[in-house]
């Protein structure tokens, strides 16, 4: 097994390494849909965090945030116009939110934030893969290890 987590890590390393910007821009949302998704895996049916699971459940929500905030550093503000500026205002609001949501253990703002970036990361996944389908560059056909 640990061969496989190691080849897997080596894969998304170099996957990211020769990521077009686009495709950075899409598996840097995948990785925060699915660390969202993890910490929201954390909740009981009655909408509470165990003690047992707080710190998996808070280092779930942290690198969220870190994620958003790299999509933050990536945005290009003078080319970006408007676009840019409402991205900017997102991010910081998905990073407030989650930092309550963190403390509170707030299932609704994570929730939300969660459900925020999916559609984003369906949007942003759509516009990639037409730009690359145009380019004839693509990968769309590509195999896709990730599940």
């Amino acid at each position: 097994m640990g061969y496989m987590n190691n080849a897997y890590a080596a894969y998304q390393n170099t996957n990211i390494k020769t990521a077009s910007q686009g495709k950075l821009i899409v598996l840097l949302y995948e990785g925060a849909v699915k660390n969202l998704s993890a910490a929201q895996s954390c909740f009981t049916a009655e909408g509470k965090v165990e003690a047992k699971n707080i710190e998996k459940f808070g280092n779930y929500v942290m690198k969220a945030q870190d994620i958003i905030s790299e999509l933050q550093a990536s945005l290009d503000m003078e080319k970006g116009g408007q676009i840019s500026t409402n991205l900017m205002s997102l991010y910081i609001y998905f990073n407030q939110e989650l930092m309550s949501a963190n403390i509170s253990k707030d299932r609704k703002k994570l929730d939300f934030v969660l459900n925020m970036l999916q559609e984003l990361s369906g949007a942003w996944n759509e516009a990639y893969m037409k730009s690359s389908d145009s380019t004839g560059s693509g990968i769309a056909g590509g195999l896709n290890i990730q599940g």
